[in-house]
């Protein structure tokens, strides 16, 4: 594994909503690597490059990779002899059917998957309880309360510290604080969404009344948008690329844009940011992840990395977040041109 570079920027913590935890704002997430897409060595060079450059935070889930993200996390946990805490780990119960004969019940919200779910998850990482575990989707087929009744189950029982949601619609989270407050529970502290140039409107708009009367915090993924603001696509999608080569339903949904109306629209937008990458000593991929960054609604943004350079160079950007004055956000805005009707919750 090559050395870490002696002059990566100190990390950066944030409270995760109204809590008292504390993540780092760069998090390294396993959604479409750890235990697919790199293999075992490169997974461990990857989270051992992210936690000597001071990211606490390791963000899984049972449906990654069918459960192999968790496995080489736990592995990793136990072969670097971490202290249980110094890292915090999360992991999102949804889509459980590859761990089951039936999928009947190993997908879904309810009460029975919540728990045995989690169960499984904790098998998987080897771990006793996890800090933060995520309802990977809402489950219009099971009652909020019955969904709300079994994280505050899983909390009282010391199987995870704090739980959240991922892709809900706000009036569905405000339901579940509603139940949670009528019944005497412990409400959805943070939320999951895409966030990214290209992706804003929900975390600008539509959540930012739960930040507000919640103290939700926001752990975004796909801060780059599978890689589509780096500018690497700008000449096509290779075949052997992560996005060419992902069989999951989400980047396939990326990847089958390429070159309609929308995605040449991006793509102009991706060439247009080059430029004020460069004035600001940053390349595309650190300019978008220190927009993201900038937002101080945001707790952590989720990463992807498949070699430790890629783990520096995320950890760079937190080096071009001052460097986004307001002129220069005004600039950018002109070259993105999806800027909410009403932002309430940037800069």
């Amino acid at each position: 594994m090559a050395s870490m570079p002696t002059d990566l920027p100190k990390m950066q913590y944030r409270f995760l909503g109204r809590s008292g935890l504390q993540v780092s704002a760069i998090s390294l997430g396993g959604w479409l690597t750890y235990g697919g897409h790199v293999d075992e060595d490169g997974t461990y060079a990857c989270l051992r490059a992210a936690y000597d450059a001071g990211i606490n935070f390791f963000d899984c889930a049972e449906g990654y990779q069918d459960g192999e993200s968790e496995r080489v996390m736990g592995r990793a946990i136990k072969k670097f002899g971490w202290k249980r805490n110094d890292v915090v780990v999360s992991t999102k119960i949804y889509w459980g059917a590859a761990h089951g004969t039936n999928p009947v019940n190993n997908t879904g919200l309810s009460r029975k998957h919540i728990l045995e779910g989690l169960a499984s998850s904790l098998t998987r990482l080897q771990l006793p309880y996890v800090d933060l575990v995520y309802a990977h989707r809402p489950d219009r087929h099971t009652p909020i309360e019955e969904t709300v009744r079994a994280f505050n189950h899983l909390i009282n029982t010391g199987q995870a510290l704090y739980w959240g949601t991922s892709e809900w619609r706000a009036d569905e989270i405000a339901r579940a604080h509603g139940v949670a407050e009528r019944l005497g529970l412990i409400a959805p502290l943070m939320e999951q969404p895409q966030y990214n140039m290209l992706v804003r409107d929900r975390v600008e708009s539509e959540y930012a009344l739960l930040v507000k009367e919640y103290g939700m915090g926001i752990t975004s993924f796909s801060p780059l948008k599978a890689g589509v603001l780096t500018g690497k696509y700008l000449d096509g999608i290779p075949a052997d690329s992560r996005l060419g080569a992902s069989k999951d339903k989400w980047v396939k949904g990326v990847r089958e844009g390429e070159g309609n109306e929308k995605w040449v629209k991006e793509m102009e937008v991706v060439k247009k940011l080059g430029p004020v990458a460069e004035r600001l000593g940053t390349d595309r991929a650190g300019l978008a992840l220190a927009w993201v960054l900038k937002n101080e609604a945001i707790s952590s943004a989720i990463t992807g990395a498949s070699r430790p350079e890629q783990v520096w160079r995320s950890v760079r950007a937190l080096e071009a977040v001052e460097k986004l004055t307001m002129e220069v956000v005004e600039e950018i805005e002109g070259i993105l041109g999806n800027k909410p009707d009403e932002i309430v919750m940037r800069f």
